[in-house]
């Protein structure tokens, strides 16, 4: 097993320290609680009647075809919208100050077609703590061998195309997290550089909950819909990729793009800087002044505030960003934005195609 990469309590670095204080300062004096507001709970509550509604719909209805596959897609970004602004909130035990909440909460991870215990150790364990570390950060191993994002990876002839056929790829990804991903994770002997040793109710839950989803999404609509297996297996398709296209763009969005870095370890196995700083290196925002991706995106799109303050509900980001810019800018660290979806969007597709040429080894 790999080395872990360690992060240096490097001397006069007070950046994180200073950046907390502040943050903590602002919601003391303002008296406010770093969990769901009624903003949260309203989101929470419209995703869920929307994606309760449209199954039923989908399930009991006599639309035609077309209408009906229209209604798929529209529950696949449902089902992603949920991930973001619910599942991920809770999972991180920011949606409430109550675990019985959180638990929840997190629970309906499971509904959407993932596992909240293997999330758990690849996103808030690795991802979150080797953010852009090749080798450690398997979030960002996105079709590994297919597509290449950093200069470690290994480049391959047919990358030189990867700008065009990455896209395709993403919305495959959630229909691969249902069938694969999980099981991977889960029975890898490690993620990254950590150790996998799971409790054995999580074997339980992994398969359990995994062929509830199955039956819910693929068993009975073949049960009680008046379609062919063949066309219900079609519209699972349709589902999961619009599911995996909106959760791929919005994930890539945030640490491949120009600016962001991808840091090795120094020979000693070290980085070469402290956490908070690596974090500001490694993590980018976009479309910030945008309400409608503040609503939909869960905070995904303040990557840089949510890498530093986890434990804060999504739903305040916006009001602590400024905070976070000015200190970065009093510490001299880069406060990586780009300023609308469709900027992030050009400057990942200028990553894609330049990790596809040779020049870049």
């Amino acid at each position: 097993m790999k080395s872990k990469a360690k992060f240096l309590c490097l001397a006069g670095n007070t950046f994180y320290t200073e950046v907390r204080r502040r943050v903590n300062n602002d919601f003391k004096e303002n008296n406010r609680s770093i969990n769901a507001n009624f903003l949260m709970w309203f989101k929470a509550s419209l995703f869920l009647i929307l994606f309760l509604a449209l199954y039923l719909i989908l399930l009991l209805s006599s639309f035609p075809i077309a209408i009906l596959f229209g209604l798929t897609i529209v529950l696949g970004a449902v089902c992603a919208f949920i991930g973001f602004n619910i599942c991920h909130d809770a999972i991180h035990g920011s949606f409430s100050s109550s675990k019985r909440i959180n638990s929840f909460f997190s629970f309906l991870f499971n509904m959407v077609g993932a596992n909240p215990y293997v999330w758990n150790i690849t996103h808030n364990v690795v991802h979150h703590t080797y953010t852009n570390i090749p080798g450690h950060d398997e979030d960002i191993e996105v079709a590994p061998g297919l597509i290449r994002i950093c200069t470690e990876d290994e480049l391959r002839p047919y990358q030189r195309f990867q700008q065009w056929y990455a896209f395709p790829l993403y919305s495959l990804a959630s229909l691969s997290w249902v069938f694969r991903k999980d099981y991977k994770k889960f029975f890898q002997k490690s993620v990254g550089a950590c150790q996998n040793k799971h409790p054995k109710i999580e074997y339980f839950n992994l398969f359990f909950y995994k062929f509830l989803y199955y039956f819910i999404f693929i068993g009975l609509p073949i049960l009680i819909m008046p379609l062919a297996w063949w066309q219900i297996a079609i519209g699972f398709v349709v589902l999961h990729m619009a599911q995996g296209l909106t959760m791929g763009l919005v994930f890539q969005l945030a640490h491949v793009v120009e600016g962001t870095t991808f840091p090795i370890t120094n020979a000693a196995g070290n980085m070469e800087e402290a956490w908070a700083e690596h974090q500001m290196r490694t993590t980018a925002n976009f479309a910030t002044q945008s309400p409608i991706s503040a609503f939909f995106l869960g905070g995904l799109n303040r990557q840089i505030e949510h890498h530093l303050f986890p434990k804060i509900c999504h739903v305040h980001y916006g009001r602590i960003s400024g905070i976070v810019r000015q200190t970065a800018h009093e510490f001299g660290l880069p406060y990586h934005e780009n300023a609308t979806f469709l900027s992030a969007l050009r400057s990942h597709y200028r990553i894609l195609k330049k990790m596809g040429q040779a020049e870049t080894i």
